[in-house]
């Protein structure tokens, strides 16, 4: 093949990479498009309306339940908050959240679970490694527990009405603070952080059991002192005899008249 045919093979091969970058680009900004236009819209007043419905139906209970939870005292960026919040939501509605299958509730944590399948594409991953930073243990009731995860969602919403694409910050720093400060905790204070509860209700038996022994003490030694008493009052009346004092008595009956 000659110098110049190769030449003229080349243009179009030219214009066929232009061709193909340009479909490829205009494909992309349309799914751009359709991926903004679904997580502005993606979550709506019903899904809020039936986790409502699923808060009303729960028994009011003290009885608490275990779970993990994004800590906002350490991670106070709303954005990042959420971020955060938004996977471990789904990590409680996969182990926690459990009801009996066939059920209005089951149902409605099904629906919750899709739904947050489809809102993982408005959300970036970047914060791999640091998937414990900024989140603790809580203990709190199931209607608690509903509450919060009703909040996260309702956040996530109006977030998303406002800019579709906020969930792409990313959130590293934010979460690398945490760690360090989670780290300065463990060693300041290692305790658990829900351990002055846990003391506080073992505590209080303990001072009532405590109250009880020493009240109990209290009143066998008074009812014992009771009983002494009468015979402390009637000992002065029984002399012996040959006593000063019944001699002073015969003394008195021998006196002549």
């Amino acid at each position: 093949m000659t110098a110049r045919g190769a030449a003229g093979r080349c243009p179009p091969t030219t214009w066929l990479g232009r061709l193909l970058l340009l479909a490829c680009l205009l494909v992309n900004r349309s799914t751009t498009e359709e991926v903004s236009e679904n997580c502005s819209h993606m979550i709506g007043n019903g899904h809020l309306q039936v986790l409502q419905k699923l808060i009303d139906s729960q028994m009011e209970t003290s009885c608490q339940i275990a779970f993990e939870f994004v800590d906002q005292e350490q991670l106070n960026d709303p954005v990042c908050y959420l971020k955060k919040a938004f996977l471990l939501v789904q990590d409680i509605m996969e182990d926690t959240m459990r009801f009996r299958d066939n059920t209005p509730n089951a149902a409605v944590i099904v629906q919750l679970q899709e739904l947050s399948l489809r809102l993982r594409s408005c959300f970036t991953r970047d914060y791999e490694g640091q998937d414990k930073a900024c989140v603790r243990t809580f203990y709190e009731t199931p209607l608690q527990l509903l509450e919060k995860i009703k909040n996260v969602f309702n956040e996530t919403k109006n977030l998303l009405k406002k800019n579709w694409n906020i969930f792409s910050k990313n959130c590293n720093n934010s979460f690398a603070k945490c760690s360090s400060q989670g780290h300065e905790r463990q060693h300041k204070d290692p305790s658990d952080p829900q351990l002055p509860g846990f003391v506080f209700r073992l505590l209080v038996p303990s001072i009532i059991l405590v109250l009880l022994a020493v009240g109990g003490l209290l009143f066998y030694r008074r009812r014992r002192r009771s009983h002494r008493e009468p015979q402390t009052v009637d000992s002065p009346m029984e002399q012996p005899e040959g006593s000063p004092l019944t001699q002073d008595e015969d003394r008195q009956v021998d006196l002549p008249v």
